[in-house]
């Protein structure tokens, strides 16, 4: 087998199994060797926001980032003024005045710093109009988030708080990123997407200050939708912290900036989405900063019609039953989709590279790719039922609970 096929055979898998954090590391090292450092960091920093304390994980996003980092500027080296000194016999100068020469300057600790970059704000054209299916989700929105901010007035008038973020929280792989770029859109604002990989960084006090510009160059593009994917990977419980400060100083700074007496985030609309709520820390949950979730589910029937006709939209495509194929598809998520029509491509593919001829995607395809693929949001719901079950003292989970009592099997 050759590298190239085994390395989309990995990749797959990875789509398969996006929680698979040995796997990622793999095939981020294995991008690393072919020179794809920028893919082997997101897959890096993928591992990073699953288990943020896994040592080979920050290992190779030194590794990565070292790698990347732009090299440094020729030494300039100016006539001497003065009669050089003495020079001890034997020692060869020359080379040690290249090796010092060649040692990386320390990042700059004042604010002359670099910023963060920011070439990926966007002003996204997707609308809530534009995600197929999700009704509750779309209300739910509109009721604690959009409406408000649209009518900001009347909401004053009803003691409606515009300040403070929204959470997203469901399985992965359903659509909260999307779901967040389409808040921006009906918003008419800037879209700020930040990973993980935006804020960390190896040396001690830069993830603070990342942080810190960050929010600075939203307040600046106001408005603008500032959205923290994988929110658990920066805001995690303090108490699990006690043995890494820099983490804890991280998510100090995070609550700083959300809810500052010195900072005006006004126009700063700040979302999160995270598959595990119930790891952020309760300080982040509080007024003023993510006091609002809601519970982004695996897609519904029309969703789904509309998630499997995007992606067959390029493809070869006859005597489909897309009905039939939304019936077997209950509980799998967006991801899910997308790689059931890939899987019956490639059965499509395979059979048009025999026959020497080209046979058409079918449902039969479909069908046979469901059966290979099982819903990857069982292990998330299997977490969120203990969760319901034993720490939903708050009703917090309301929304999750009712829909596990809906859905027995899961």
């Amino acid at each position: 087998m050759s590298d190239d096929v085994l390395l989309t055979s990995l990749l797959t898998a990875v789509d398969a199994a996006p929680d698979d954090v040995p796997l990622r590391l793999h095939v981020a090292g294995l991008l690393a060797e072919r020179g794809r450092p920028a893919d082997a960091l997101q897959h890096c920093s993928q591992a990073l926001a699953r288990d943020p304390g896994n040592a080979e994980a920050l290992a190779m996003l030194q590794r990565l980032t070292t790698a990347m980092a732009p090299p440094p500027p020729a030494p300039h080296h100016p006539e001497p003024q003065h009669p050089e000194p003495q020079r001890l016999q034997g020692f060869d100068w020359t080379q040690a005045e290249d090796e010092v020469a060649g040692i990386a300057e320390p990042v700059p600790a004042d604010d002359d710093a670099p910023s963060p970059v920011v070439e990926d704000i966007e002003q996204p054209g997707t609308r809530l109009a534009d995600v197929g299916g999700m009704q509750q989700v779309k209300e739910r929105l509109e009721l604690a988030f959009l409406g408000p901010m649209r009518n900001p007035q009347l909401a004053k008038a009803f003691g409606k708080s515009l300040s403070g973020g929204l959470l997203l929280y469901g399985p992965p792989g359903c659509g909260k990123t999307f779901i967040a770029r389409a808040v921006a859109g009906e918003l008419g604002a800037s879209f700020f997407a930040v990973g993980i990989s935006d804020v960390l960084d190896m040396y001690t006090g830069q993830s603070e200050r990342n942080l810190a510009r960050i929010f600075a160059e939203a307040r600046r593009r106001a408005p603008c939708v500032l959205f923290f994917d994988e929110l658990d990977a920066l805001g995690q419980k303090r108490s699990h912290l006690a043995h890494s400060t820099s983490m804890r100083n991280t998510v100090n700074q995070l609550l700083s900036e959300m809810d500052s007496v010195t900072a005006d985030n006004d126009g700063v609309f700040v979302l999160g989405a995270t598959n595990h709520p119930w790891d952020i820390d309760s300080a982040l949950r509080r007024p003023g900063r993510f006091d609002r979730m809601v519970l982004v589910l695996p897609p519904d029937a029309p969703a789904r019609a509309a998630i499997l006709h995007y992606h067959l939209r390029d493809r070869p495509v006859a005597d489909v039953s897309l009905d039939r194929i939304v019936k077997l598809t209950e509980h799998f998520s967006g991801a899910d989709l997308a790689h059931v029509c890939t899987t019956a491509a490639e059965r499509a593919l395979a059979l048009s590279m025999r026959d020497g001829r080209l046979h058409a995607l079918t449902t039969k395809d479909l069908e046979a790719a469901v059966k290979e693929i099982r819903p990857s949001t069982g292990p998330w719901f299997a977490t969120a039922r203990n969760v319901v079950a034993f720490a939903n003292t708050d009703g917090e989970y309301d929304d999750l609970s009712a829909y596990l009592r809906k859905n027995k099997k899961l």
